[in-house]
C-alpha cells in the first residue's frame, strides 16, 4: 500500500511563502505523475500543480508564476513552493500520485493565508 504524507502547511500572512512536502513510501518514479490538489469546504478538489515522470510540469492558471512543483527522486519527495500567497489560496492541500490503474492521496495539510 502506497502512503503519501504531507507536511509544511500552516498559517501565513498574505504575500508570504510556504513549502509543502510530500513523502512517498515508494519511489516517485513509479508513478506517471505526482501532483498537488487543494480543496475548500463546499467545493470540488482542484489541481494546483502536477509533475510527470519525465519532469514536465503543469499549473493551475491561478497559481502560475507563484507556485513551483519539484521532485527529489533520491528522497522520494515532492515539494510545492508557494510564494506570494493570497487569502484565496487557503485550502487543504493534498498530495496525489497517479499510476496507470490507481491513484493515491495523502491525508492533506491545511494552508491558511490571512489578509
Amino acid at each position: 500500500q502506497v502512503q503519501l504524507v504531507e507536511s509544511g502547511g500552516g498559517l501565513v500572512q498574505a504575500g508570504g511563502s510556504l513549502r509543502l512536502s510530500c513523502a512517498a513510501s515508494t519511489t516517485v518514479l513509479s508513478f506517471n505523475s505526482m501532483g498537488w490538489f487543494r480543496q475548500v469546504p463546499g467545493k470540488q478538489r482542484e489541481l494546483v500543480a502536477l509533475i510527470t515522470s519525465s519532469g514536465s510540469t503543469n499549473y493551475a492558471d491561478s497559481v502560475k508564476g507563484r507556485f513551483s512543483i519539484s521532485r527529489d527522486n533520491t528522497k522520494n519527495m515532492v515539494y510545492l513552493q508557494m510564494n506570494s500567497l493570497k487569502p484565496e489560496d487557503t485550502a487543504v492541500y493534498y498530495c496525489n500520485a497517479a499510476a496507470i490503474l490507481y491513484q493515491y492521496w495523502g491525508q492533506g495539510t491545511q494552508v491558511t493565508v490571512s489578509s
